[in-house]
C-alpha cells in the first residue's frame, strides 16, 4: 500500500513537474495571471495525463516498439481533443481564457514523459496513480502561482477583490510570472530536501 501511495504522492513535491523537474513551463509561465486559470490549466493536463497513462498501460503490447511516441502522441491528441470539445461545450468562459494553451498539452513533456517512462512499463493501478499524483502536482503549482500572481497583481483571488485600487501590474505580467516562479522553485526544493532528510 505504501507503495501505491509514493506513486500517487510523487508528484506534489518531491518530482513536482513544474515546481522541480522544471516541464511544462510554457503553460505555466503563459496562463497563471490568475487562480482560477492555473487551476482549469492544471485540472485540464490532469485529465489528460491521466487517461493516456490509463490507456497506453493497457495498450501498450500491442503498440511496435518502433512506432510507440506516434502512438502515443495520437492517444494524447484525441485526449485533448475530447477535453476542448468538452471546454468548449460546459466552460466556454476558461476555454476561451486558456485559448491555445488547451491545445498545446498534446506536446506538454509531462504528458509525454509520463507515457513513456511509467505507463508504457507498469500496470493500470500504477499508471493511473502516477498520472493523478503528477496532474494534482501540476495543478497545485500552476494554481499557488497563479494566486500569488492575482493577489500581487490585481488584489483579487479566484476573481473575487478583497481590496481597492490597483495592484503591482508587473505580477500580471510576463515578468512576474518568472520572479514567482523562481521563488517557488527554491522553496519547494528546500521543502524537497527536507523531505529527503527526514526519509533517511
Amino acid at each position: 500500500m505504501s507503495s501505491k501511495l509514493s506513486i500517487l504522492t510523487k508528484g506534489l513535491i518531491k518530482e513536482n513537474p513544474a515546481l522541480i523537474l522544471i516541464l511544462g513551463m510554457c503553460p505555466t509561465l503563459g496562463v497563471t495571471s490568475s487562480a482560477i486559470n492555473g487551476l482549469g490549466m492544471g485540472l485540464a493536463t490532469t485529465f489528460v495525463i491521466l487517461l493516456s497513462n490509463v490507456i497506453i498501460s493497457i495498450i501498450k503490447n500491442l503498440i511496435p516498439d518502433n512506432v510507440h511516441i506516434p502512438a502515443y502522441i495520437v492517444v494524447i491528441a484525441s485526449l485533448v481533443t475530447i477535453l476542448q470539445q468538452l471546454m468548449a461545450a460546459y466552460l466556454p468562459a476558461l476555454n476561451e481564457s486558456l485559448g491555445l494553451f488547451i491545445p498545446l498539452i498534446v506536446v506538454n513533456c509531462i504528458v509525454l514523459g509520463r507515457a513513456e517512462a511509467f505507463a508504457s512499463k507498469n500496470g493500470v493501478v500504477d499508471s493511473a496513480l502516477d498520472g493523478l499524483g503528477m496532474g494534482l502536482g501540476f495543478t497545485l503549482a500552476l494554481t499557488v502561482l497563479g494566486a500569488i500572481r492575482e493577489v500581487l497583481g490585481s488584489g483579487s483571488i479566484f476573481n473575487l477583490k478583497f481590496y481597492e485600487g490597483d495592484g503591482i501590474i508587473g505580477f500580471v505580467l510576463a515578468p512576474g510570472a518568472f520572479l514567482v516562479l523562481g521563488y517557488l522553485v527554491a522553496v519547494t526544493k528546500k521543502l524537497s530536501k527536507k523531505l529527503d532528510k527526514k526519509e533517511e
